[in-house]
């Protein structure tokens, strides 16, 4: 009976998976904006996207039953993103549509050289591009968002398997890729919100993947692409000064980081834009919000709500705390030069992730993007870090539904005070005390074996 069932079970699933895909390809069809050229179009590329997914699993050395298996999760994927294709969040009435206009209305790619948008020339191309289509921008920003949803799964599964490679014919890393296609802050990012954080956390991804790989300069190069998409790539950037400290990256691959994120600008400086205003955006965004917290399940959600503070001291005290703690991973790091196994590395990796955003001030809801992603791909790797993945997600989450319902999910009250992102901000502590104690455990295990 269990033998017939394995032998059905690739077939069951690929039949749903079909049929998910199909449900898909309806709610294309269903959309509102835009005329039925447009629906097809989109139709025929959430088809494509799938593709895109298997084949990537067959590059990986899938089988075609495991693909079949596959299916199923790629098609709820497919699904559940194309019913949120139509929604229209505030970002993109505020922000990303007037950019596509200035675009359209400003030559395309020849507009690069004026002033646009706080992001930086790499999103900006894409903006470039799709003024030339007649295709609704909202779909088209969220199609480009969900090609790197893709590509972010697929880095999941690479550095799940770096991660469990004795492990032979593990599931893990095929669970990684389903998982992180599902994760719901990943589907609400890119396919409901219109917003491009898989595109960074994807390249964050592949690099940490390659650098458990001891593939020094392809990952440093994928950081510096990664930079020069959002400077929220820099709450993982100091993961690889540990593995120079460590001896797991040579200084001289690091220079593919700054090279890499020069040839990201190349195009831009050629179409006339000051390299000032490339090199400024990232200060412009600094100083762009000036709340300690905007959302987000941070440190400073203890801070009664409504209580006057020194804002300028509370946010210099976090940045000296979040300074601190890259300051000690990097000392440890240096401590355990040679022996830096790729654990610890991974476990480097999620402290970043959690506790940098945690601790630095003007943080948003969308900032712990990379933590719910490490924190699953810890996850997938040893079932026993999955605490650390429910807190993060589920924090992160939870912010995400403070900003698209505009209202707070549940306010605690001790006394007089009120705290209105408690909990979460609970939850993701909860993540950061439990990824240091692992990491304490790990590094202690570490320094015993070289006393022996």
């Amino acid at each position: 009976m269990n033998e017939l069932w394995k032998k059905r079970l690739p077939f069951l699933c690929a039949a749903a998976g079909g049929a998910l895909l199909a449900g898909a390809v309806w709610a294309c069809l269903s959309l509102e904006r835009g005329g039925r050229a447009d629906h097809i179009t989109l139709a025929a590329a959430l088809l494509i996207l799938a593709e895109l997914a298997l084949l990537l699993l067959r590059r990986e050395g899938c089988r075609l039953d495991t693909l079949l298996v596959m299916l199923l999760p790629i098609g709820a994927a497919m699904l559940v993103r194309a019913l949120c294709l139509d929604y229209a969040s505030l970002d993109y009435q505020d922000f990303l549509h007037h950019w596509y206009v200035y675009f359209q209305e400003n030559g395309g790619f020849a507009a690069i050289a004026g002033s646009v948008g706080d992001y930086n020339v790499p999103y900006l191309y894409f903006m470039a591009a799709i003024s030339y289509l007649s295709v609704p921008d909202l779909h088209l920003i969220k199609l480009f968002s969900i090609l790197w949803d893709v590509v972010l799964a697929w880095g999941c599964l690479r550095l799940v398997r770096s991660l469990v490679r004795e492990r032979q014919g593990s599931t893990a890393p095929l669970i990684a890729f389903g998982a992180a296609l599902l994760l719901p802050t990943v589907v609400l990012n890119g396919a409901y919100w219109g917003q491009c954080d898989a595109v960074y956390a994807a390249l964050c991804v592949h690099a940490a993947a390659l650098a458990v790989e001891e593939r020094g300069s392809a990952s440093a190069a994928l950081m510096g692409l990664a930079f020069s998409f959002k400077l929220q790539s820099i709450f993982v950037l100091p993961l690889w000064g540990v593995l120079w400290l460590g001896g797991r990256v040579k200084f001289r691959q690091l220079w593919a980081f700054p090279l890499a994120y020069l040839g990201a600008a190349l195009p831009a400086l050629l179409l006339g834009k000051p390299l000032g205003d490339i090199v400024g955006v990232y200060f412009q965004q600094m100083g762009e919000y000036p709340r300690l917290v905007l959302n987000a399940p941070s440190v400073y959600q203890f801070i009664p709500y409504g209580l006057d503070v020194n804002q300028g001291l509370a946010a210099r005290l976090g940045i000296v705390a979040a300074g601190a703690l890259v300051l000690a991973l990097l000392a440890l790091g240096f401590r355990l030069r040679g022996r830096l196994d790729r654990e610890c590395v991974m476990t480097i990796a999620v402290v970043l992730c959690v506790g940098v955003p945690f601790l630095l001030p003007h943080m948003h809801e969308r900032y712990f993007f990379l933590a719910d992603v490490f924190t699953l791909c810890w996850a997938c790797a040893n079932v026993r870090r999955i605490p650390a993945a429910v807190l993060a997600e589920g924090a992160s989450l939870a912010s995400y539904c403070v900003y698209l319902r505009l209202k707070y999910n549940l306010m605690l009250r001790l006394g007089p005070a009120r705290f209105v992102m408690g909990l979460e901000a609970l939850a993701v502590l909860g993540a950061l005390v439990f990824s240091l104690w692992v990491l304490a455990e790990q590094a202690g295990k570490t320094v015993r074996r070289k006393t022996v």
